[in-house]
């Protein structure tokens, strides 16, 4: 995954130019590590309002540097940081959405002492080694990674769009759009607060586009532009055995175990090839030429993927990864029953739950896909509730499912990559990297970005800037130190392409 430049060899600083973004000096990465590292030292964990308000007094310090003007937007829950930059000349508006907020963490399970206390690492022998922080005075290789929570997910791209200002100032280069930047506070919980802010301040969030910069680019390192995400909502399944556990000796052939129940139960919902065989769920999903030929145009790896996540063969939902992204899905991101390891014990258990996510595509509705899988649960002989069961329905209803459904989904978007918003980014892209850019339909994460897309009536386009293998969400969460770099550029190269002039 090395890029067309090399860091070492660009420790001169060069005089940069709207069509040569390629020579970002050395001593600007350096610049943009020491600042990422002060940044993830802030812990980012969302439920912990103190922590996010020291993350915003950070962000405004950082932002006014630039020439920003900042507001702190109070929100039913965690704050969002606006900041706003205007530019002689620039006709258009392009409002920048990233979240500086980080997954919880569990310190125990990294390989660091302090998850907030970022690492310098090289790899040595198959495994990432630690390394003095003077090192990135001298050459720096690209390959180097900084650990860190946060550092790729998502305080590493606002430090890339920090740093790309700077490099512009200083080089006399005026941006040829204004800069409006939006930043979560929430987002890795559910930005629950965010449509209730969008309506509030939809004067101040007013732009022509969205630009979001979150989640990781192809697997290939190419530069990425990504024209959609699936959206998520979550339903919880609980079936029902004895109303308390009981002795397996006792009662084991006897009393019903929900475990087997709701793993049958589940197992009926697909095929042994991974396709949802409930009727219906995935209706409305057809491709015409043009969609086909853009999956087909990104360049994926089948072994490299497979290598990366470890599988021998995929499931059989589309004819490749990018059209497996076009459907719906239906997941099952965890089950509980009983205990297990040291704590096992022999019983029958009372009850056995499983937590399932459904990502949503544009053709998809949240409502008819629960509604679908309710049907199929009760096609199966069973009382569908949506509370604890009463001990007269224990009692008088063999078969009983409780069903939670998440209160809000979050929905998907995709924009046509023919509209202007798409011609633009890709004409941006193009001229930063003197090449086309790996273009995607549609994401299978999901950015809680549609209250922008919908609250403003705005298109949108995701740029993400990070390595794929980041741990995102996992403990020893990463950045390469060659993405801080490109994704330099690629902010730059965003932000010197007029909207009007990619219409020509």
């Amino acid at each position: 995954m090395r890029y067309l430049f090399t860091i070492s060899l660009l420790s001169i600083t060069i005089t940069l130019s709207a069509q040569d973004f390629g020579k970002i000096s050395a001593t600007k990465t350096r610049v943009a590590l020491k600042e990422l590292k002060e940044f993830v030292a802030i812990p980012n964990d969302a439920l912990y309002l103190e922590d996010i308000k020291k993350n915003v007094v950070w962000l405004e310090s950082a932002f006014k540097r630039r020439k920003f003007t900042t507001q702190v937007l109070e929100t039913s829950n965690t704050p969002l940081f606006f900041a706003e930059r205007k530019y002689s000349g620039a006709e258009s508006t392009i409002l920048f959405y990233m979240h500086f907020d980080g997954q919880s963490v569990e310190p125990a399970k990294w390989s660091q002492e302090d998850p907030f206390k970022a690492t310098l690492r090289q790899k040595q022998g198959g495994a990432w080694t630690a390394m003095d922080w003077t090192k990135i005075e001298g050459e720096i290789d690209p390959d180097w990674r900084i650990f860190g929570r946060a550092t790729a997910d998502d305080k590493g791209p606002i430090v890339m769009l920090l740093n790309a200002i700077d490099a512009m100032d200083e080089n006399g280069l005026d941006a040829k759009v204004n800069i409006k930047v939006v930043l979560d506070g929430e987002e890795e919980k559910g930005s629950k607060q965010l449509a209730g802010a969008v309506e509030k301040y939809r004067d101040i969030l007013a732009a022509d586009h969205l630009v979001i910069n979150d989640g990781p680019m192809h697997l290939s390192g190419e530069p990425t532009v990504v024209f959609g995400c699936r959206g998520i909502v979550t339903i919880n399944l609980t079936a029902y055995g004895p109303k308390a556990h009981q002795h397996s000796g006792h009662y084991g052939n006897y009393a019903p175990n929900p475990v087997f129940r709701l793993s049958q139960l589940l197992a009926s919902m697909k095929d042994e090839d991974g396709r949802v065989v409930i009727p219906g769920y995935y209706d409305g999903i057809q491709f015409d030429e043009e969609a086909k030929a853009v999956m087909n145009a990104v360049p994926d790896n089948i072994t490299l993927i497979h290598n990366t996540i470890g599988i021998a063969d995929p499931e059989k939902v589309g004819k490749n990864y990018q059209e497996s992204l076009q459907y719906p899905s239906l997941n099952v991101r965890g089950m509980q029953a009983a205990w297990v390891g040291n704590e096992v014990r022999t019983i029958v258990p009372s009850q056995a739950m499983a937590a399932i996510d459904i990502r949503l595509v544009p053709e998809s509705d949240p409502d008819r896909l629960i509604a679908l899988v309710k049907s199929h649960i009760e096609s199966k002989g069973y009382k569908v509730l949506d509370r604890e069961p009463t001990e007269q329905e224990r009692l008088t209803i063999p078969k009983i499912v409780k069903l939670e459904k998440s209160r809000k989904a979050t929905l998907p978007f995709r924009t046509d990559i023919n509209s202007v918003t798409g011609q633009w980014v890709s004409k941006a892209m193009f001229n930063g990297w003197n090449k086309e850019p790996v273009k995607i339909r549609i994401m299978g994460g999901t950015v809680p970005t549609t209250t922008f897309i919908n609250g403003l009536d705005i298109p949108a386009v995701i740029v993400p800037m990070v390595n794929a293998d980041n741990n995102q969400h996992s403990p020893d969460e990463n950045l390469r130190i060659g993405n801080l770099t490109s994704g330099i550029r690629s902010f730059m190269s965003i932000l010197s392409q007029s909207v009007e002039e990619s219409k020509r």
